[in-house]
């Protein structure tokens, strides 16, 4: 039997969504120079120069479209992969290209198409069509031997081929293949750490995109708590938020599955999966954290707001939200090169713990509490991560880091680099009240000694506050890249007008 869904307003609503388009955005797509990745080509061959031999070519293999499942249907409109386009700025898939290490020289290889392609998607482009658009130095259709033959042409003593492991997932980015790859030497270990720890720092072209993708991120939360009210779904939310992000941002792809969270979904930490699709309706009373982020050119942003259904917080609301909220100013006033991201970490949960405290949530010696691990009781997750192409953007692990910590907690941190200028970082500090580390925290004497447990009852069920910013480092001070209200007042201010 199908359940009913009751449809809200939907009319003034939707009227309601449109007049609040973003009033400093045209709607017209961010145009993207091809300057920005010969930067990036530029920087990748200068950093290999000293590392690899002569005659060394790089071959990188763009993302490949995926149909659904067995059908002939495809299941989401294309997204680069990350890396390809970090080089290239390539759209389409199925691409591949190379990048000679001695001189530069960058060459794409689209596919060649069936001539049924100009009838079903349009018109097939000429090499130089995408030659002039990527403004790279030459362009030849990939047919069976096409690339072998380049390779041969130019010389290639080694290929350089990217195998990258992600850190978070563990997933492999296997290296590109190709007929005729088998009759060169190929090295598959260098390449990765040194792109991705060009990627963990920004250019200023590269900054120029992340301002815009966070600067249509804040219109559209922005939009989202305008649209909220009691008897909403939290899907609505998600949608008005999606809607923005595309009509006046242009930003077709989000970085991520939408978390669109009400009242106790807010511990819920990656709320909006299959299981729990964004599809409660939204009472009065009920907090709402959302965190979702589009990507302009696959550069994301990451962006997480908490606020009240109704417009007012509670008491208890504002306690636990002021705590949030003074972890996330401390840290983005701390941050600097030279810390180390453990530190910041730390930092966090050593204000939540002195605040919960003196809300008569924990007693005790806050170091002491520190020292327990009561802070990943209420976060679990870590700090931040760093941001880019991908929402959690590769590199945690290079340069000076160290191994991944054990303790709970510590041990979700997907970075413990010391922070450098140009790098794009994550503050996103959280509380919450998840029953199963409440009841095993409670359960161990070592750490129930912290807890007053009558105050505690007080919040069970309450949810969760996380509040995220996206943070450039630099010397003279963090650049804050998003901006949405953020105080109490600032925030009910805004959902009266």
């Amino acid at each position: 039997m199908f359940r009913r869904l009751k449809i809200v307003g939907s009319l003034q609503i939707l009227t309601s969504i449109l007049k609040m388009s973003v009033s400093t955005v045209t709607g017209e797509p961010f145009v993207v120079s091809p300057a920005l990745f010969a930067e990036n080509r530029l920087r990748l061959v200068n950093a290999l120069k000293e590392k690899a031999k002569a005659g060394s070519v790089i071959v990188l293999r763009g993302g490949v479209e995926q149909n659904r499942y067995n059908t002939d249907a495809m299941d989401l409109p294309f997204r680069q992969e990350s890396y390809f386009f970090w080089a290239f700025g390539v759209h389409e898939s199925d691409f591949y290209g190379a990048i000679d290490v001695d001189s530069g020289k960058s060459i794409l290889f689209p596919p060649r198409l069936h001539p049924d392609y100009a009838i079903w998607d349009g018109k097939i482009e000429p090499e130089n069509w995408f030659k002039k658009i990527y403004k790279v130095d030459d362009v030849h259709f990939n047919d069976a031997n096409t690339i072998n033959d380049t390779l041969r042409n130019m010389g290639a003593k080694q290929l350089l081929l990217l195998r990258a492991e992600n850190t978070d997932s563990g997933n492999v980015l296997e290296p590109a293949d190709f007929k005729g790859k088998s009759e060169f030497p190929v090295d598959t270990e260098m390449l990765y750490p040194v792109m991705a720890n060009l990627r963990v720092f920004k250019t200023d072209k590269e900054l120029e995109v992340m301002r815009y993708s966070c600067k249509i991120a804040s219109e559209a939360h922005k939009a989202a708590m305008k649209a909220v009210r009691p008897g909403l779904y939290e899907y609505q939310l998600e949608s008005v938020f999606r809607h923005i992000s595309y009509y006046d941002g242009g930003c077709r792809h989000l970085a991520y599955t939408c978390i669109a969270a009400s009242g106790v979904n807010g511990a819920i930490l990656h709320y909006g999966h299959a299981n729990a699709p964004n599809n409660k309706k939204i009472l009065d009373g009920d907090l709402c954290l959302l965190d979702m982020g589009p990507e302009c050119e696959c550069y994301a942003s990451d962006v997480t707001t908490t606020f009240p259904a109704n417009g007012k917080f509670t008491d208890k609301q504002k306690v636990i939200y002021n705590a949030v909220l003074r972890a996330n100013r401390e840290v983005t006033k701390s941050a600097r090169p030279g810390v180390r991201w453990t530190e910041m970490h730390l930092l966090a949960e050593r204000v939540l713990l002195t605040d919960l405290k003196a809300a008569g949530i924990l007693t005790g010696d806050v170091e002491e509490m520190l020292d327990a691990r009561i802070g990943a009781v209420f976060m679990p997750h870590g700090l931040g991560h760093l941001l880019g192409l991908d929402v959690h953007d590769c590199g945690g692990y290079l340069g000076d880091a160290i191994p991944r910590p054990k303790e709970p907690g510590m041990k979700s941190l997907r970075t413990t680099r010391t922070l450098q200028e140009r790098m794009v970082i994550t503050v996103e500090p959280g509380c919450y009240f998840i029953d199963v580390l409440l009841d095993a925290a409670l359960a161990d004497p070592a750490k129930r000694k912290y807890f007053n447990v009558d105050k505690l009852k007080e919040f069970r069920g309450f949810g969760g506050v996380r509040i995220e910013d996206d943070i450039v480092i630099w010397a003279k001070g963090n650049e804050v890249l998003n901006d949405v209200p953020r105080t109490v007042e600032e925030i009910e201010a805004f959902m009266r007008h």
